[in-house]
């Protein structure tokens, strides 16, 4: 083996310190990586992989980056889930001895970022920790370090409730002890796609003691250290910025677990991942990027508290009345930046000239805010303008030190305004009166030479210079002009004058530009200690523009104020809001839905794409708009206070976890099951598709029984097991509807309207029709469907089934096995009795017969 160079042996000690990052070791000009850390590299970041002593026997893999464009491949690696470690000189080569001392200064991670063109605007970038305890219990732990904040759940029930609260956030990394059994490091990696970090020195830091004032439990206390060492190793500087602690009372909230808000699309589709399609991209008509977040916080945690409901209710009610002084908060709000990364920024250290200005600029807008929200006559309007606290102090310090157009860089001088340094002002007279006197000095040559090509010029080599060519040499006067350069047309002097001239502007321009980078990091360091305040004023501002977002898209959609009620939900007209909006054609088809004490399980029956998973996921959508306090798609809504929400809608693998959609689909309905209470909403879709027919409609059949008798959960249920319809006569809670259809010459027609009682038919041959199957595929299914409608299809009046077979009827009447009356017959009898006749119209009496007919000559 080759023996190391002194710095090689300084870089793979510091790397070993940094095993899971790329270390960027800082050679002049240059980040350069080596060994395994250059090999990756270059393919991740599509750089030229070289050598670093090529002659040698076992030459080094090298690769390097500029300094100056770090940023952009910092970004790339961080997209893709690394860490990257900074590694900088820390002395001045001129004065050291041997190598030039280098450390890390900060390691850059997923869920670390501060760098505002690596974060989403819209979306928080939350590090997390979590910490298992011997009772069971497991702790999580958020921390967005780009807006300090920082929140603890304690999880109590076991840990599939740990995956489902994890997914539900935006997650880059998670820091974990080494201890976590491996299949539970496995979960978190795999499932849920996050870093995993691991931190297992645990120590209580006192300089964050006011952080933790909240949490009175050894084991918050424990997490939350945990992950705040972590941040403090990494960052390796100051955390001023960080907000207290916030524990997060689950039971607060409505709880939706990871296939709810998957099989929702709350904030992302299912398909492409992306907000465009989901009910975030409907409701988001926000102006600020930190309302936008504050948007996407709420629609994932809906409120429990009736009161919290109705107060954002009564605000966005009153911006719904008030078009002109919302629209003048719009306005205002166009111009207000991001304070709370703006905030996290100043304290972390990395805010520039231009980002100050973004923040007088938006501080400038409140009092504006102010005075618009006090023209509102309701007492919590004018609460919400009392708590837009005015920091004025700020403001006029801004104004005051910094001009209005500074350049990005602090160390290129051009920042402070005129008159705000004594110090400054006299530099920068030296300079400007330095550079008069240096055009006034090359005229006054000119004059005394005679030499009218005569010029003063500069360069960073030589410094300050007159210029005389060749042809004109012999008009210089002797003894006062000192050759400086020889060019090939002219030669370069100074004089003793034009030196000390030379050395008062170059100190006053050094002087200056140093004097502006501490006057800068003056003037930020009296902003970081009002921190707090602007944090606190960028809640109330997101506040404000979360509620006119959805006065906003009320009044621009037509939604209702909801009313919350004890047990009997009703909706009439409702609507789904994400369907809706991407239609824009006013085609949408409206359904009432109605749940209550006597009926809270609705069997749905219809042909596939008729739109019963679109009434399904419409009444949970419209359920969560509420309880985030926000209008809903409907004429009219009476809405129950619902504690969670499971569905199972949709047919969907977890190829990761090796599962196929039918294990899916039972461990959502379990989950569903073993969780729900009679305060919850359970939709499910199709359950039983995956499997045989008979396993199919015997666990749908004993899942919805079990939810009648033992949950009792309002519930909608959708089947393609017409059979199933049965249990409407021994479920007293149970009510069967349908989605309408009718064939037409030999197509079906959906109308995608809701109605009482049972579908007639499945429509499965039509729907296949519709997708252009081959007509002589489908000429074969309509002979096998009518062979299967004779004598082949089982039936529940065979006496095969009376000699054991499992019988999907819930009970058969004594009359009917006597006289061999098949339960349809008697089916068709009983709906026959309860046609209203009186209060049908004509079509809809003969659309009633024409069903009944149907049935009976089958």
């Amino acid at each position: 083996m080759s023996k190391h160079t002194p710095m090689m042996v300084q870089y793979l000690k510091i790397k070993a310190e940094h095993k899971d990052a790329f270390l960027f070791f800082r050679l002049g000009d240059f980040y350069e990586m080596f060994y395994e850390d250059a090999i990756k590299a270059s393919k991740e970041l599509e750089i030229t992989l070289t050598k670093r002593d090529p002659g040698q026997k076992e030459p080094i893999p090298m690769c390097g980056i500029p300094y100056h464009a770090a940023e952009n491949y910092i970004k790339i690696l961080i997209g893709k889930g690394y860490k990257v470690a900074i590694c900088e000189q820390v002395e001045d080569p001129k004065t050291a001895k041997g190598v030039v001392k280098r450390e890390v200064i900060q390691q850059i991670t997923p869920g670390t970022v501060m760098e505002s063109n690596m974060l989403s605007e819209g979306e928080n970038n939350y590090i997390a920790s979590l910490s298992h305890f011997q009772d069971g219990t497991y702790v999580v732990v958020y921390n967005d370090l780009s807006t300090g904040e920082n929140q603890l759940a304690l999880i109590k029930d076991g840990w599939d409730a740990v995956i489902h609260e994890l997914y539900n956030q935006p997650i880059k990394e998670i820091v974990i002890s080494s201890n976590l059994p491996e299949d539970l490091q496995n979960q978190l990696s795999e499932r849920l796609n996050i870093t995993l970090s691991y931190q297992d020195e645990v120590n209580f830091n006192a300089e964050y003691r006011d952080l933790c004032e909240n949490l009175n439990d050894e084991r918050l206390m424990k997490a939350f250290s945990r992950l705040l060492n972590y941040i403090q190793q990494t960052q390796k500087r100051s955390l001023d910025h960080l907000k207290q602690a916030e524990i997060i009372q689950l039971h607060h909230y409505l709880s939706l677990d990871m296939y709810s808000k998957r099989n929702l699309e709350l904030s992302e589709t299912i398909l492409k991942k992306g907000k465009h399609g989901s009910l975030l991209w409907v409701l988001d008509k926000t102006v600020t990027a930190m309302g936008s977040r504050m948007l996407k916080k709420w629609l994932e945690r809906p409120l429990l508290s009736k009161a919290r409901i109705e107060e954002r209710l009564d605000i966005v009610e009153e911006f719904y009345q008030s078009f002109m002084e919302r629209d003048t908060i719009r306005e205002s709000l166009k111009s207000v930046y991001d304070l709370e990364r703006l905030a996290g920024r100043i304290a972390f250290g990395n805010v520039n000239a231009r980002d100050l200005i973004q923040l007088k600029a938006s501080l400038e807008r409140i009092p504006e805010l102010k005075a618009t929200l006090h023209q509102f006559e309701q007492a919590r309007m004018q609460s919400l303008a009392d708590e837009l606290i005015f920091p004025e102090h700020i403001v006029t310090l801004l104004n005051e030190s910094l001009v209005d157009e500074p350049p990005i860089s602090i160390k290129d001088g051009s920042m402070i305004k005129d008159g705000y340094s004594e110090q400054l002002d006299t530099y920068r007279d030296a300079m400007r009166n330095g550079k008069k006197w240096i055009a006034e000095l090359e005229q006054k040559e000119k004059q005394e030479t005679n030499i009218k090509s005569l010029k003063i010029g500069y360069n960073r080599v030589f410094g300050y210079y007159i210029e005389v060519t060749k042809a004109n040499l012999h008009l210089l006067p002797e003894g006062r002009y000192e050759r400086k350069q020889t060019l090939t047309t002219a030669e370069r002097y100074v004089t003793p004058e034009l030196k000390e001239k030379e050395q008062l502007i170059l100190e006053a321009e050094e002087q200056s530009v140093e004097l502006e980078y501490n006057l800068f990091i003056e003037v930020r360091e009296q902003i970081k200690k009002h921190i707090p305040q602007l944090q606190y004023l960028a809640e109330v501002v997101s506040n404000i523009d979360v509620l006119q977002a959805f006065a906003t898209v009320s009044e621009s959609n037509n939604y209702k104020r909801p009313r919350f009620v004890d047990n009997e939900l009703c909706i009439k007209n409702g609507r789904h809001p994400v369907i809706e909006e991407v239609m824009q054609d006013n085609t949408f088809v409206p359904n009432d839905i109605s749940l209550d004490q006597q009926k809270s399980i609705l069997l749905i029956t219809g042909p596939n794409m008729s739109g019963k998973s679109t009434y399904m996921r419409q009444l949970a959508l419209t359920v969560i708009m509420g309880q985030i306090g926000c209008f809903v798609p409907c004429d009219e809504a009476d809405l129950i206070l619902f504690d969670q929400i499971f569905t199972r809608i949709g047919a969907a693998d977890d190829l990761v976890a090796g599962q196929s959609t039918f294990m899916v689909e039972m461990l959502e309905a379990n989950h569903a099951i073993a969780n729900a209470t009679d305060k919850s909403l359970i939709l499910l879709d199709e359950i039983g598709r995956g499997t045989s027919t008979y396993d199919g409609m015997a666990l749908a059949q004993a899942i919805v029984e079990y939810i009648h008798n033992n949950i009792k959960a309002k519930t909608l249920f959708s089947t393609h097991y017409h059979e199933l319809t049965a249990l409407e006569n021994s479920l007293p809670n149970l009510k069967n509807i349908h989605v309408r259809a009718e064939e037409h010459e030999g197509n079906v027609v959906f109308l995608h309207q809701i109605k009482d009682g049972a579908a007639d038919e499945s429509y499965g041959i039509h729907v296949a029709k519709l997708a252009d199957l081959p007509g002589a595929l489908i000429e074969r299914a309509s002979t096998i469907l009518q062979q299967l409608e004779g004598n082949d299809k089982p039936s529940p009046t065979t006496e095969k089934i009376e000699a054991g077979q499992l019988s999907f009827f819930v009970e058969e009447s004594k009359s009917a096995k006597k006289e061999k009356i098949p339960v349809a017959g008697e089916k068709v009898m009983k709906e026959l009795k309860d046609l209203n006749l009186f209060e049908m119209t004509p079509l809809e009496a003969m659309n009633a017969l024409y069903k009944l007919q149907k049935q009976v000559t089958k």
